[in-house]
């Protein structure tokens, strides 16, 4: 190295540091040693240096923040370990019982507690290696995210380069979020400029983190918080959480400065009371506190149940409400040919979120509430995030206007009540509160089957989303979901913001998914009443599509836990000349694995199971394996053919009704013993 170079060299790295230094003191502390004038001289001092001499750019200089190329569509990252959604409190009586509940699982044991805000935001995870950000993702599916590391750099309070004693290799989560002040920023230039408005602070967040183009991002004023480590590659890490939270603050991450440690109950309720009445003065969205037990070996203990960690809880904030005008009331069609009514409102905001439309549900729920056509009615996001219609304000109504009736609404000339897309003469079945399109083959049906049949619990096509699967309608490349294997390159290279890459990606994902399993294929038809759990069944009863297509009422009746809706369903599905057409189709095009049939000589053949609370050695998903495997069936809920109710902690409501009914009930240990009989031969636990 040349003197110069090495002079270089040397400067470029004090001006990272001091960079990174003031960094960390201006987004992550909130208090600013030198001004921004100071700041954007040393930040141009260094890209002068860069510049000049290019091989002295390290991956995580501050100037690399901004500058990787846009690109053509996202990455997909697995996670290394999944990312678990929480479950929701909504009362205090349910936080109660939650706390109740761990500490019967944690007999004797002394709880401690860690309360932070909620964030509403986008769930990040981020990987360090050697002290540098290689690699952050978005939570997808919790399996699965979007590689959006060139994005997550743009934000400042994320750090490039962790300080000194970070593990080698590393993973952190938190929440990428849009401060309020940025926000209201953020739309007030959109307005100027012409530019739609952003929804709320959450929806600007998610769109500003899945740019293509990064130099969009970093115009973007994203902030992040950092709540929990991954996973560690290593030993000697704290034994709590909070300790843990402190660790990664000295590593240089940005922290919440509202978490709390909780003891007890009270002060867990004395911090929601805190945040629930500060809320609106917060400089951020947060819809609820979450609370985790500090202890990681209790967590560990813990465990979770199927995607939710035992260990910790959302306590949601009330709803947000607002009044406004109902000004219409639209009907939307299903996947199934059900016939949604929703409310067209005069915009309002709630909770920082402009509220257009709102669910309604179905007509008795109209009715129920007396919602009436320009009512003045009370909006709620329920949850925070789905607008409802509570009721309306009485004494603002004007005159009396008539009751809500689908019937009339979709009145035709000839005095026939049709489908709003297709025209189609609709019906309401004996019994059900919904209506309902008949015809299959209507388009907004199609569009919902074609996004369902490509989801990932059905045939698992990944980017055949919403938008693609309404141009595909549009542009009649495809009318029904077989057409989808008929899909060529060249209809899909030359769409624009495709390409052939992307094209590639679709159609490798059309290609493999003709060997998915029965059970997919089945849960994929969308069939009324049949969920991942019914297909299940169905795929194990007969073994091909084209068994199930050709069975007879009796035969689909005989399946223990297949009710007489069910049965309906099925029927009238295959029935259908559309649908025929399309089975017939997919079993010419479907390499489906066939499933062996042959009856089952296992403990539980015959038997059928219904689990109620929190089983202690396994989740509830791998009970229902087990007991699968075993020869039995498992439900949800108790049916005419239950056998047994499996009895966990904190049983629900599933026990009284099944005592009322005299159905057997046993516990997890009993259920252990019925899996894993004596090999002599001798009977089961229970005839």
């Amino acid at each position: 190295m040349t003197d110069n170079l090495l002079k270089a060299q040397a400067r470029a790295q004090e001006l990272r540091r001091e960079i990174e230094h003031h960094n960390y003191q201006y987004y992550v502390l909130d208090a600013p040693q030198i001004s921004d004038q100071e700041y954007d001289a040393l930040l141009r001092e260094l890209q002068k240096i860069e510049t000049e001499y290019p091989a002295l750019v390290t991956p995580d200089s501050p100037t690399q923040r901004v500058g990787a190329e846009p690109l053509k569509a996202f990455g997909v990252v697995k996670h290394r370990r999944p990312l678990l959604s929480l479950g929701n409190a909504f009362t205090k009586d349910e936080l109660r019982e939650w706390v109740k509940r761990v500490t019967k699982l944690l007999p004797g044991e002394e709880l401690e507690f860690v309360c932070e805000h909620k964030m509403d935001g986008l769930a990040i995870a981020l990987t360090y290696e050697n002290g540098q950000f290689t690699v952050g993702a978005t939570r997808g599916d919790g399996e699965e995210g979007e590689n959006v590391t060139q994005n997550l750099k743009t934000i400042h309070s994320l750090p490039l380069k962790t300080h000194d004693g970070s593990p080698a290799a590393f993973e952190v989560r938190g929440e990428v979020f849009l401060p309020k002040s940025g926000f209201e920023k953020m739309n007030k230039e959109r307005e100027k400029e012409g530019l739609p408005l952003f929804a709320n602070p959450r929806n600007a967040a998610a769109g500003s983190l899945r740019q293509l183009d990064p130099s969009v991002t970093a115009k973007r004023p994203l902030d992040c918080f950092l709540y929990q480590l991954g996973w560690v590659e290593g030993t000697g890490m704290p034994a709590t959480h909070w300790d843990t939270l402190q660790l990664m603050k000295k590593w240089g991450f940005k922290l919440n400065p509202n978490n709390r440690q909780c003891a007890t109950l009270a002060e867990i309720e004395n911090y929601y009371d805190e945040w629930y009445a500060k809320r609106d003065g917060l400089p951020y969205e947060a819809d609820g506190i979450v609370i985790k037990l500090n202890s990681i070996d209790q967590q560990n203990t813990l465990g979770s149940v199927g995607r939710e960690p035992r260990w910790a809880i959302a306590f949601k904030f009330p709803a947000h409400q607002a009044t406004t005008q109902l000004k219409d009331i639209g009907i939307s069609v299903g996947r199934t040919g059900t016939l949604n009514p929703y409310a067209i409102l005069e915009p309002v905001y709630v909770g920082g979120v402009v509220i257009k439309q709102a669910t309604l549900h179905n007509e008795d729920d109209i009715r129920r509430k007396d919602i009436r056509l320009g009512d003045t009615v009370i909006v709620q996001r329920a949850g925070d995030v789905i607008p409802q219609i509570v009721g309306p304000v009485l004494e603002k109504r004007k005159g009396n206007p008539p009751v809500f009736s689908i019937e009339e609404k979709l009145k035709s000339k000839d005095g026939k009540s049709r489908c709003p897309v297709c025209g189609s003469e609709i019906y309401r079945p004996k019994g059900e509160v919904m209506y309902y399109c008949p015809n299959s083959a209507c388009p907004a049906q199609v569009q919902e089957n074609l996004e369902h049949f490509t989801s990932r619990p059905a045939m698992d096509i990944r980017g055949v989303g919403e938008k693609l699967s309404a141009a595909f309608l549009a542009e009649g490349l495809v009318n029904d979901v077989a057409d989808l294997y008929e899909l060529k390159p060249d209809q899909l290279a030359s769409r624009e913001g495709m390409g052939e890459k992307s094209a590639g990606n679709i159609l490798a994902a059309i290609e493999k998914s003709k060997t998915r399993p029965l059970a997919n294929v089945i849960f994929a038809l969308g069939i009324r009443h049949i969920g991942e759990e019914n297909a299940a069944l169905l795929a194990n009863q007969f073994g091909t599509l084209k068994a199930l297509s050709e069975a007879t009422r009796d035969q689909i009746d005989a399946i223990p836990g297949i009710g007489d809706k069910i049965v309906d369903s099925i029927v009238a599905y295959f029935q259908n000349k559309t649908n025929e057409t399309v089975v017939e189709r997919l079993n010419s095009i479907l390499k489906t694995p066939p499933v062996e049939t042959a009856k089952k000589t296992g403990p539980l053949d015959g038997e059928e199971f219904v689990i109620t609370g929190i089983l202690k050695s396994m989740s509830r998903e791998q009970a229902w394996e087990r007991i699968r495997a075993a020869g039995g069936t498992t439900k949800p809920d108790l049916t005419k053919n239950t056998s047994y109710l499996v009895v966990g902690e904190d049983a629900g409501s599933k026990l009284e009704k099944a005592q009322a009914k005299g159905i057997r009930t046993i516990s997890e240990e009993e259920l252990l013993k019925m899996l894993n009989p004596p090999s002599s031969g001798q009977p089961r636990l229970f005839q």
